[in-house]
């Protein structure tokens, strides 16, 4: 019984995988952890990386050394990744390269909803997208002998509800590990313009071929349905959600599943010559609909996001699709008024609370609209009782921003930065404001760990005053706060210092998150039993 992270976890490893790199991210995160919890580390790498591209160009040089690597993210990490990534498909991998990719439609845990499919389209690299747990593990396991076919990475795109619902997974025989093997061509990793072009040109060249494997895929089918006065085009986890929407699960409608891209353009062709109209039913933005308009034209009526009858935004459900073909919507028993929505809050305790209290005493006197935050649980400190932070974006923007807007003339201007979030895409932009002496108070809320995810272990720790020298941060700027409320004074005095200096400076309030400590201390009280 696994869930759809672990499944794709667990097919990686069967199919020989020697390394797997990712930075935390829901809905990704189990991925990682699943390899973690194994104590494969004598042969299996799985420690977490500072960021996603870092991750990516990790896997890539384990890929250049003829193992099979994987790395794991979700959606907005791929931005991050982004580089690597599409520079990726025109070298090529050595040893097979998968990427799982993670989306997050209706945006859970996530700024935006963002489609992966379009940057796998972007590459022009295969893209799988499972609509169970079987097929995740099925995908992952056969996308490393692709990937090698081809000489070329390949995606694996899940999204929230596939990875972290669990379903039983029939397991495949483990192939052993690759042997080392470095590329037979020396300049096959080589970018420089002139070898470049050659590689991009084959990778347009294997397009086709890409296509043919599309067409021949046993994770794309069409079954016949009687009632050809309407066609479907379904992708990945949505193919439930269509099946749960006719008695017995059985569709009148020819169906063409789709889990396997470049798109089987023959198929599609099959089901549109036999249907008087099409509907398109996935997860995501409106990529296969938006792309038959080129493949078919538009001589018949093509149904989907585009025109209404799905929803432009938002996840899918069995009950919005089963509306898209006339059918009542399921309103289900009314909630009752004790079980209500309520917005997520700061754990009792967090040290986040205290740096909060503090900063909005120390900022008073400014007004409001000069705090710029970050990605991690501090974000939350957007909601009362805090009211304390006026954007968060992306990974490590708060240091940027605040420095552009110093820059403007917003004096003085703040940032709140989680500890991961400085190691993960902070440093640069610290980097930046150093160099110019920015007047900006750049506030590291230090609590030990990657808490937003589950309590991953942070790089920073230990390291995040000596970082700062290395970036050349004044010695005497760099501050440190107990965040506590009997050092409420104290942490406030500190703050006002800092942001009524007229140069770069850092504040670094140190303090366990409250559940890291908790486990540090059942750790202590088991080995002290032991």
């Amino acid at each position: 019984m696994l869930l759809g992270d672990e499944a794709i976890a667990r097919g990686a490893l069967d199919a020989g995988m020697s390394g797997i790199y990712a930075y935390p991210g829901t809905p990704s995160t189990e991925i990682t952890e699943y390899v973690q919890s194994l104590g494969l580390k004598d042969r299996v790498h799985s420690e977490w990386s500072a960021n996603e591209k870092t991750a990516m160009e990790s896997a890539l040089g384990m890929s250049y050394a003829g193992k099979r690597s994987m790395v794991c993210m979700k959606h907005v990490g791929l931005n991050v990744a982004a580089d690597p990534f599409m520079n990726s498909a025109i070298t090529g991998v050595n040893g097979g390269m998968v990427i799982a990719v993670a989306d997050d439609p209706s945006m859970h845990s996530s700024q935006n909803e963002q489609d992966s499919r379009y940057f796998g389209k972007f590459a022009m690299i295969p893209v799988l997208e499972p609509s169970n747990q079987q097929e995740a593990y099925d995908m992952t396991y056969e996308a490393f002998d692709l990937s090698e076919r081809y000489s070329i990475p390949v995606m694996i795109r899940i999204t929230t509800r596939l990875a972290h619902s669990r379903s039983g997974v029939e397991r495949r025989d483990i192939k052993p590990q690759n042997k080392l093997k470095t590329p037979e061509n020396p300049t096959q990793f080589i970018l420089l313009p002139g070898m470049a072009r050659k590689s991009y040109k084959k990778l347009v060249e294997i397009q086709p071929d890409l296509e043919r494997e599309s067409a021949d895929s046993p994770f794309n089918s069409l079954e016949g349905g009687e009632d050809t006065s309407l066609g479907i085009i379904v992708a990945g986890l949505a193919y439930n959600y269509l099946l749960e929407s006719f008695e017995e699960f059985k569709v009148p409608h020819p169906v063409l599943k789709i889990s396997q891209y470049p798109l089987p353009v023959k198929l599609i062709a099959d089901l549109y010559s036999r249907s008087d109209e099409i509907l398109v039913i996935e997860e995501g933005y409106p990529l296969i609909e938006e792309s038959l308009n080129g493949v078919l034209g538009r001589e018949k009526k093509i149904h989907g996001r585009l025109d209404g009858t799905l929803p432009r935004v938002g996840e899918l459900n069995p009950d919005i699709v089963r509306q898209a073909f006339g059918a009542a919507g399921y309103e289900g028993l009314k909630v009752p008024g004790l079980v209500r929505d309520r917005p997520p809050a700061l754990c009792k305790g967090c040290s986040h609370s205290d740096v909060y209290y503090a900063l909005n005493q120390a900022m008073a006197a400014y007004g409001n609209g000069r705090v710029f935050s970050d990605i991690g649980c501090y974000t939350l400190g957007a909601l009362p009782p805090y009211n304390a932070i006026d954007t968060c974006v992306d990974m490590g923007a708060s240091i940027t921003m605040a420095k552009g807007a110093a820059d403007a003339g917003l004096i003085p201007s703040v940032c709140v930065i989680g500890d991961s979030t400085f190691i993960h895409s902070g440093m640069t932009g610290l980097l930046d404001a150093v160099r110019e002496n920015s007047p900006i108070t750049v506030i590291i809320s230090d609590n030990s760990t990657t808490a937003m995810t589950g309590g991953q272990e942070s790089h920073a720790e230990g390291r995040l005053e000596s970082i700062c020298i290395g970036l050349g941060v004044p010695a005497d700027h760099i501050r440190m706060l107990n965040p506590l409320k009997k050092h409420q004074a104290d942490n406030v005095r500190i703050l006002e210092e800092e942001v009524a200096h007229k140069g770069i400076s850092v504040v670094i309030a140190e303090r366990d998150c409250v559940h890291r400590l908790r486990k540090k201390r059942q750790q202590k009280k088991s080995n002290s039993n032991t």
